[in-house]
């Protein structure tokens, strides 16, 4: 309870804001690393704030781009057994600290107008599956879901395409229509900003 307190009174009045989601491995100089950093500086320049998993790898990235273009820079960490630590691109006054996870997964959901999700791996296909599974079943409203890196997320949209969906029709047609799959900045900043040419920002639940 003390989590949800403190997370929602340091997020109450944050704003639209994007999270980014990805793996925290991916090191400096790496070509996802630098994508994401980029994404995230774009995207603070549209006006938005950048909520991270608060650790290293993409994270960090887009944590370090918001802070680049003077933007937002929300960071939700988690104490895991590896001890991850805080990177140091987090705001002073957004730095959020959780020992559970399904705590911080509500922050992410909770006060984000879009999803940005970078290559990862398990914790961030937990993310990936509970966002859509949030707008698939309504419980929030429609909210631009982005996947960046064809090399990296085609082969799972494949196996959810052709098993899943037309196979065994465990999904929807309309359900693929959730995710939009992107290689560069200028394609994911382009679909935020039309998106919400035609939509009106608001609370996503």
């Amino acid at each position: 309870m003390a989590e949800f307190v403190d997370g929602f009174e340091s997020l109450a009045k944050i704003g639209p804001c994007i999270s980014i989601f990805g793996s925290a491995r991916t090191k400096p100089g790496n070509r996802y690393y630098d994508l994401a950093e980029e994404i995230a500086f774009r995207l603070s320049e549209e006006g938005f704030g950048i909520i991270t998993g608060g650790g290293p790898g993409v994270m960090e990235a887009s944590n370090k781009g918001a802070q680049r273009a003077g933007g937002k820079s929300v960071g939700a960490n988690i104490t895991l057994p590896h001890e991850q630590n805080p990177n140091p691109f987090i705001d002073n006054d957004k730095r959020l600290n959780f020992d559970y996870f399904f705590v911080r997964k509500v922050m992410f959901t909770k006060y984000s107008q879009g999803f940005v999700m970078m290559p990862g791996g398990f914790g961030t296909m937990d993310e990936f599956f509970e966002v859509a599974t949030l707008i698939q079943t309504r419980k929030m409203e429609e909210t631009p879901m982005v996947l960046v890196g064809r090399e990296y997320w085609s082969g799972l949209l494949d196996w959810i395409r052709n098993t899943m969906l037309e196979k065994e029709h465990n999904i929807g047609p309309d359900d693929l229509g959730l995710l939009q799959l992107f290689d560069t900045a200028d394609e994911v900043v382009e679909y935020f900003r039309v998106f919400y040419t035609t939509n009106k920002l608001r609370p996503n639940f």
